[in-house]
């Protein structure tokens, strides 16, 4: 029998406080934060994730879940938790639900538009490995609003081809792509005006 999915203990502060976090984390690409939020079941998608889609989603949101992540009992707990749509179609998301493997098949998620840039996808993505370094240290240089200097961070190798793909993304903005990338209880944000450079 599977255990079922849990929700936020009290919904209305819990998802007020998990939003500041999510906002924090946007405004400072690059740093990690921790999310305290109820844990899925072994084998799901992870604290920090579970967390931003019980904060992130409502009756008004289209969530597109890659086919490695997708199960009858994560799809039950987003409509009975969340009521949010899930679509088919990677252009009509709000929020993607992706791994690394996801983006090398390169998926049509929405840009948005030079007079509507909000619609746009923003990638949820679940990773094996995530670690926040100075400049001195890491796979990927960080630079740009809300980052003094520089900030490097460290996604794993698997992880490569989705970074290529949201650098390239930075040179279509305002269109583009913005990211939460997460591993277990740890997040990072990485907005569409963040320039990422890959270490050699």
């Amino acid at each position: 029998m599977n255990m079922p999915w849990p929700t936020l203990n009290d919904p209305v502060h819990d998802s007020q406080r998990l939003f500041r976090q999510l906002l924090a984390a946007l405004s400072e690409p690059g740093t990690l934060h921790t999310l305290e939020a109820p844990t899925p079941p072994e084998g799901g998608i992870g604290t920090a994730l579970w967390g931003t889609l019980l904060t992130l989603c409502d009756l008004d949101v289209r969530v597109w879940l890659a086919a490695e992540l997708d199960t009858p009992a994560l799809r039950e707990a987003l409509l009975f938790h969340t009521g949010c749509r899930l679509t088919d179609e990677p252009t009509q998301a709000d929020y993607a639900l992706v791994t690394p493997a996801t983006m090398r098949d390169a998926p049509d998620f929405a840009q948005g538009s030079d007079e509507h840039p909000e619609r746009s996808t923003t990638l949820l993505v679940a990773l094996d490995t995530l670690v926040t370094a100075d400049s001195a240290g890491g796979s990927w240089r960080l630079s740009g609003p809300g980052i003094p200097g520089q900030r490097a961070l460290s996604v794993g190798e698997r992880a490569r081809p989705l970074m290529r793909q949201l650098a390239a993304s930075r040179e279509r903005f305002p269109r583009g792509l913005d990211a939460i990338l997460a591993c277990g209880k740890r997040l990072v944000a990485l907005p569409r005006t963040t320039r990422l450079e890959e270490i050699a």
